[in-house]
């Protein structure tokens, strides 16, 4: 049968292991230190996996597979051990949840971090009024104080990182949500990235770099709540532990995909 399901690019896996962690139904496995699917019917096609694979070796396709056997993964899953199958049945749970969405929204379908959603009309309307300043009668500004801020682009000694928070920005949050400039840029440096998008070789040692060569007294990562956003958090965890700052406060914050807040915990 034709579905979805897990491609990996050998030459981009670097052998890390998370995406292993993130696959709760036990699909994937370590083969002389590259990422190597077990079985195909014991992946669901969902790609949770996705967002934990720093380097972007994964992404879903679709072709001829074999169909995925629930009973079969999580007999597979249980060999595991008790927190597995509790993970694996939250996973399946939630699986279920997308793909009846799914069903009645035809247009909703697909990778969580491109599907396309819209706000009610008024809504939308009284946000940009807002957001512009028309409500108010006030322009506001922009709370960003240095350039460049593409990580690609930004030197490691750059004296606006000096002394001051960094803030590791997605690309997307600042535009679904208009409270991370005043919330997280306002007084903070910053560096922008994509996992999913950019070319991130090199980006670890960049951001390590950063953090290593500055007197940056805490990092935060502002990500969205879509999974392929979960690769940013992961870089910024690799960095820090590569710059050998054991005194650096390392967050995460989850922007959801309303531009509300979700929630923020320590890395």
């Amino acid at each position: 049968m034709k579905r979805k399901i897990i491609e990996i690019d050998e030459d981009l896996c670097n052998g890390c292991g998370e995406c292993i962690v993130g696959c709760a139904e036990g699909a994937l496995q370590l083969v002389d230190g590259k990422a190597k699917m077990v079985k195909e019917d014991f992946c669901d096609g969902f790609g949770d996996c996705i967002g934990t694979c720093p380097t972007g070796a994964l992404q879903i396709v679709e072709r001829e597979a074999a169909a995925y056997d629930i009973e079969a993964t999580r007999e597979h899953v249980a060999q595991m051990g008790d927190e597995a199958l509790k993970k694996f049945d939250e996973a399946n749970a939630e699986h279920e949840a997308k793909e009846q969405s799914e069903q009645e929204n035809p247009k909703m379908s697909g990778c969580p971090g491109m599907q396309v959603r819209m706000k009610k009309a008024d809504e939308a309307k009284a946000k940009a009024k807002a957001a512009t300043g028309e409500i108010s009668g006030q322009v506001i500004k922009s709370d960003l104080e240095q350039w460049p801020i593409q990580l690609h682009l930004v030197p490691p000694t750059a004296p606006f990182f000096d002394g001051k928070e960094l803030v590791v920005l997605s690309t997307c949050s600042p535009v679904a949500s208009p409270d991370v400039h005043w919330r997280y840029v306002r007084g903070r440096s910053l560096v922008v990235a994509c996992p999913k998008l950019d070319k991130t070789e090199g980006y670890v040692e960049k951001l390590s770099q950063i953090m290593a060569q500055n007197d940056i007294p805490k990092v935060i990562v502002v990500r969205m709540e879509v999974p392929c956003c979960g690769g940013l958090s992961m870089m910024t965890q690799q960095a820090h532990a590569q710059s050998g700052r054991a005194d650096l406060v390392v967050e995460e914050v989850t922007i959801g995909l309303d531009g509300e807040l979700r929630g923020t915990k320590q890395l």
